[in-house]
């Protein structure tokens, strides 16, 4: 019986592998996206070992300078390195995405799959509680943490993955769907598998690859809904180096010291950019579907 529940499964990795082995060559999304992740996450592990400044230290010279050799980005109103602020403004900004991700996973998930899994009243009572939190923008639910607990990472991390569950148990239902249907799954069944067993040796390795590709959307989504919310005072607290926080403090010099506002703006759009692309980029290396578009 062995043998006829292995049979399918490999077939199917081997179908995969052949139709995807032009459609996985790597693509210029994957690659762009790609370096600009590791651009941004060289720029987190950096900070941990060096940084030109101490970080949000007050430094003896003149606010508002603009970029030069010894201050590479230049010093804002209190007198404080921008290019130190960008380097743990990246660790912030890794930190939240990665925290926000984990916690919509982890739950997400299990969710989908459990949906999936379970025809009748129980799937549809997870899925429309589903709906009713996918209601909830991730702006929003920010905001009303914030208001309950106050503004904090911690706050703004937890309530962005919150609201990233959604996405997540949509997406790995639908992927479940299409694997549940497969005669490696029904063969499985006959054979007296439990669910749990199917859902970890079959459901589970054949969504990973969607799992995935929305990871590196919803953290894109992470990094802006945190960059927001830091801009309106309810993400990360003052004293604590974040590229929302430095957009948020550079909105009264747009006129007088522009490049304030310019640097983590960009460098915001850039992450955003980055893992989108990255994201796309995996998700056409991933599927062997999309060969010939």
């Amino acid at each position: 019986m062995s043998e006829i529940q292995g049979a399918p499964a490999q077939g199917l990795e081997g179908q995969a592998a052949a139709g995807g082995s032009s459609g996985r060559r790597l693509n210029p999304s994957l690659l762009i996206g790609g370096g600009i992740v590791a651009v941004v996450v060289v720029l987190a592990l950096v900070s941990y070992v060096w940084t030109p400044y101490t970080p949000m230290r007050v430094l003896a010279v003149e606010p508002y300078q603009t970029p030069n050799a010894e201050h590479w980005l230049g010093t804002d109103r209190l007198r404080r390195d921008v290019f130190t602020q960008i380097l743990v403004g990246a660790r912030t900004t890794l930190y939240v995405g990665f925290v926000a991700v984990g916690v919509a996973a982890l739950v997400g998930v299990p969710l989908g799959i459990l949906a999936a899994m379970s025809p009748g009243w129980l799937g549809q009572l997870v899925m429309r509680s589903n709906d009713v939190l996918l209601a909830f923008p991730a702006l929003l639910l920010a905001i009303m943490f914030a208001a309950l607990y106050g503004g904090s990472t911690r706050v703004a991390m937890i309530a962005i993955g919150i609201a990233t569950i959604p996405a997540f148990a949509r997406i790995t239902r639908s992927g479940a769907l299409g694997v549940m249907k497969t005669e490696y799954v029904v063969a499985a069944r006959a054979a007296g598998r439990s669910p749990l067993g199917i859902a970890v040796r079959h459901v589970i390795p054949n969504v990973a690859g969607l799992i995935i590709v929305q990871a590196s959307v919803s953290f894109a989504i992470a990094i802006l809904a945190e960059a927001a919310l830091a801009y309106l005072g309810l993400g990360t607290p003052t004293g604590q180096a974040s590229w929302g926080r430095m957009l948020y403090e550079a909105q009264t010099t747009l006129r007088s010291a522009p490049h304030l506002a310019l640097i983590p703006g960009g460098a915001i759009a850039l992450s955003v950019l980055g893992f989108n692309l990255f994201g796309d980029g995996l998700r056409d290396w991933l599927d062997p579907k999309l060969e010939g578009r």
